[in-house]
């Protein structure tokens, strides 16, 4: 990231239990990158559930984008989708079942990734 670059940090906490809510740090985050601002959406709780392969095509929030173009559009600008690591196993789910472009991450990494954005929003 240069020193010009601004960055934005979304958490998402909502998996397929609420669509909107999973939804919307990805419209933002695309909003993010066509303005070019860098964006990094972090999943924790639930929210991890998304970034298991097969999950997103199952997602539609009335009004917006399907989750899986929103996260396709997401990845494909550059955007960095990252999994809390400790979220991923205490659902029982391996590494090997996740999509591909993730990143997977913990506290302190996500912690770096705060301190380094220009704003933080949670959903």
């Amino acid at each position: 990231m240069s020193e010009q670059t601004e960055k934005i940090v979304y958490i998402a906490t909502h998996g397929g239990e609420n669509p909107e809510k999973a939804s919307l740090p990805f419209v933002l985050a695309n909003a993010a990158l066509a303005m070019e601002v860098e964006a990094v959406v972090a999943l924790q709780g639930t929210a991890v559930t998304l970034a298991k392969e097969g999950c997103l095509q199952h997602i539609f929030a009335a009004g917006l984008p399907p989750l899986k173009q929103l996260v396709d559009s997401f990845l494909e600008q550059g955007g960095r989708l990252m999994v809390c690591v400790p979220c991923i196993r205490e659902r029982k789910l391996e590494e090997s079942e996740l999509i591909e472009g993730i990143e997977l991450m913990a506290a302190a990494k996500l912690t770096q990734e705060l301190l380094s954005a220009n704003a933080t929003l949670v959903y």
